[in-house]
């Protein structure tokens, strides 16, 4: 799976452009459970093309359009299309399940 640095400047068009499923995280250098993330996720067995992180931290505008209230924070997007918040534990199976619930859910244009 690849990951990709996303920012303010480059997320949009990435994403309305990736093909497959790509799991958006964001994620802050001083938070513990951040780092937790950054070192688990990429070995997980994920169904996803892709990460895409965004230090919240230095992309203001992502982290309000996409409503972030917590670290870490992750999003499912296929396609180019928003299938919403994955709120689960970093633990494989809880992630691999809420991505199933995300992608039955109604899709949406990305915030």
């Amino acid at each position: 799976m690849d990951e990709i640095e996303l920012n303010d400047g480059t997320a949009d068009r990435f994403l309305l452009d990736a093909p497959g499923l790509s799991l958006v995280i964001f994620h802050s250098r001083t938070c513990a459970n951040c780092k937790i993330a950054r070192e688990q996720l990429p070995q997980m067995d994920l169904a996803v093309e892709r990460l895409c992180w965004i230090d919240a931290g230095d992309n203001g505008g992502l982290v309000q359009r996409y409503e972030v209230f917590h670290l870490p924070a992750m999003f499912v997007v296929r396609d180019g299309v928003f299938y919403g918040a994955v709120a689960a534990s970093l633990q494989m199976w809880d992630i691999r399940r809420q991505i199933a619930l995300a992608l039955d859910s109604y899709p949406a244009t990305l915030p």
